[in-house]
């Protein structure tokens, strides 16, 4: 296999650091050739220096970007995989709700495909450890989004995703795209594939997002996106000299 690229969005996650990455090594034990990069996007609890931290005191494969001020989690992620050095990206929060034990699995799936095709191993988080109110936000949100989108995955607010580094540079960048990515990658004619993976308390911290800072933005990205999907054409051919 190929190398493999963690990217990781961070801010304000200090206390989260050092789980998450020795769980990370834990889980992919099996893989030599695999990176951790995060991208501190204008913290201010000293979760960059935690990174050099344990960079310096034997985690080499850990490598960590920081943002000058907070530009969001799609330019962070925009930025780490660009810096990448893997042909494969996976994507996690920083907080640590997503298990890295889920990490093999969701490689394995993505081996199914051969080299130069788009497709993104979308994780799917069936039992959810929030609160009921913000579960019934997410099952409302997630089906109008599938009725509208015919993006193929029940839960695209999953952080844990896997895709060719490749694929993620031919979508069109803006801001909130993460939240997009399977039907960015469908509009490619990519292939996606759902896998039920495990969901976790935070450990420390507290969440960035709520209803009202998503909502609206939300709604507006949606447009877009049904644009850009009905906008597409993919041409087919048939003869060439």
């Amino acid at each position: 296999m190929s190398t493999i690229s963690i990217v990781i969005p961070a801010k304000d996650e200090r206390e989260n650091i050092q789980p998450l990455v020795d769980e990370i090594y834990s889980a992919l034990a099996e893989q030599q050739d695999f990176e951790i990069i995060y991208i501190d996007d204008g913290s201010s609890d000293g979760t960059f220096d935690e990174i050099v931290r344990l960079k310096n005191a034997g985690r080499s494969k850990l490598r960590v970007l920081q943002h000058a001020q907070s530009v969001g989690q799609s330019t962070a992620v925009y930025s780490g995989i660009k810096a990448a050095k893997g042909e494969l990206i996976v994507t996690l929060d920083a907080d640590g709700q997503n298990d890295p034990a889920d990490i093999p699995a969701m490689l394995l799936k993505a081996q199914q495909f051969n080299s130069g095709e788009h497709f993104c191993i979308a994780g799917y988080r069936k039992n959810r450890k929030d609160t009921a109110w913000y579960r019934f936000q997410s099952r409302l949100a997630n089906k109008v989004r599938s009725s509208l989108l015919g993006d193929g995955t029940p839960d695209t607010g999953c952080g844990l995703k896997v895709f060719p580094k490749a694929t993620f540079l031919q979508l069109p960048y803006f801001d909130h795209m993460h939240r997009f990515l399977p039907a960015l990658i469908g509009r490619l004619q990519g292939e996606i594939v759902v896998a039920e993976v495990k969901h976790r308390n935070r450990l420390a911290g507290v969440s960035k997002y709520n209803m009202w800072n998503r909502l609206w933005v939300g709604i507006v990205d949606m447009l877009g996106v049904m644009w850009l999907q009905r906008r597409t054409k993919h041409a087919k051919i048939i003869k060439q000299a």
